[in-house]
């Protein structure tokens, strides 16, 4: 292997290990500018878009652990690394493909140690982020407290309602 392709192997193995997940991209007709917008949203989240050759990514990816066949990765393609949340960036790069007339769509990804393909990567970003989960948790949590709360300011007023309503009707 050439000098240039091997150190090409380190920077994507490094990058892999130092993600906590990552999305596999097929992207065409991708503008420059497009692709800087692209990966300024990307890196607000925690993840960055590379664009890599594919026989070098598998090679990597199999030195990490992960089969890939190469068959499957049609046209250009492009890896998000994520050290952060794994389905915002599946969402986002989903949402700006949709925008942006299909210039970037999801092949595959690894989050959590698991592999999916296309049609579970998509799955995947419908279900609600790691905020919205905590949010509806809290609300769980909140809900008895607040009904019971509830009813005791009712059992405390209503008392003083009575009391009110005798004194205007005297």
């Amino acid at each position: 292997m050439r000098e240039e392709k091997s150190l090409l192997l380190d920077e994507i193995k490094n990058k892999l290990e130092a993600s906590s997940s990552f999305i596999v991209t097929r992207y065409s007709k991708l503008a420059p500018n497009t692709s800087h917008e692209l990966r300024a949203r990307l890196v607000k989240m925690g993840a960055e878009l590379e664009v890599v050759k594919k026989r070098v990514f598998v090679k990597a990816a199999a030195g990490f652990g992960v089969a890939l066949n190469i068959d499957d990765l049609q046209g250009h393609i492009g890896v998000v690394f994520s050290t952060q949340d794994a389905l915002e960036a599946i969402k986002e790069v989903l949402d700006f493909g949709k925008k942006n007339e299909k210039t970037v769509d999801v092949i595959a990804g690894r989050v959590d140690g698991n592999m999916y393909n296309e049609g579970e990567m998509k799955t995947l970003a419908t279900l609600p982020g790691k905020n919205e989960m905590r949010a509806e948790l809290l609300g769980l949590f909140e809900a008895p407290m607040a009904q019971t709360l509830a009813v005791m300011d009712a059992l405390l007023c209503s008392p003083l309602y009575c009391l009110e309503n005798r004194a205007k009707q005297e």
